[in-house]
């Protein structure tokens, strides 16, 4: 394992490589639910050395939102399903930027734009490091779903507006999600 100062060129270049990452967060209370949620699509950005974010669809749950409106505490993961083997971790405090924030304009131009997008989840880090990945089982990616644009898109304005407020309200704690 070796740790960084930053996200240097050569892991900017495997982190954009990679199809997939994971997403980590946790309440304060041991007594909650430990989140660890799988990520596709193009919606990952590095923003800059020490930033970076993601694009958060409405879902089934809010608890990555409902972990860090409490505590920050956010970590991702990346590993190499294909070529040699590598996992980076980037541990760090996040926070969520909405769309009826006054810097969503600034920050949500730095991202692919998805129907359905409910927020930017973005982290400054403080820890980066590598590891092996030799227990990283080899895969080969075919494509990413469409199910979740076409949803979104199929639900429109009004009816992701009404399913956020009617399931992305609480989390599985019962943390509030403080979503707009």
């Amino acid at each position: 394992m070796k740790v960084f100062p930053e996200i240097d060129d050569r892991m900017a270049t495997f982190i954009r490589a990679q199809q997939m990452f994971f997403v980590a967060t946790a309440p304060r209370s041991t007594e909650g639910f430990v989140n660890l949620s799988p990520k596709g699509l193009d919606t990952f950005e590095i923003l800059d050395p020490l930033t970076v974010g993601y694009v958060d669809f409405v879902g089934s749950g809010v608890e990555t939102i409902s972990h860090l409106r409490e505590n920050g505490r956010i970590v991702f993961m990346f590993c190499a399903f294909e070529g040699p083997p590598k996992i980076v971790r980037l541990h760090g405090r996040g926070d969520v930027v909405e769309p009826s924030d006054p810097e969503w304009e600034e920050v949500a131009s730095r991202f692919p734009h998805y129907p359905g997008t409910r927020a930017i989840v973005r982290a400054r880090l403080h820890r980066i490091a590598d590891s092996c990945g030799y227990g990283v089982p080899l895969y080969e990616f075919q494509s990413h779903r469409d199910q979740m644009t076409e949803w979104a898109e199929r639900k429109g304005p009004d009816g992701l507006a009404q399913y956020k407020a009617e399931n992305n309200v609480r989390n599985l704690d019962g943390l509030p999600s403080g979503l707009k």
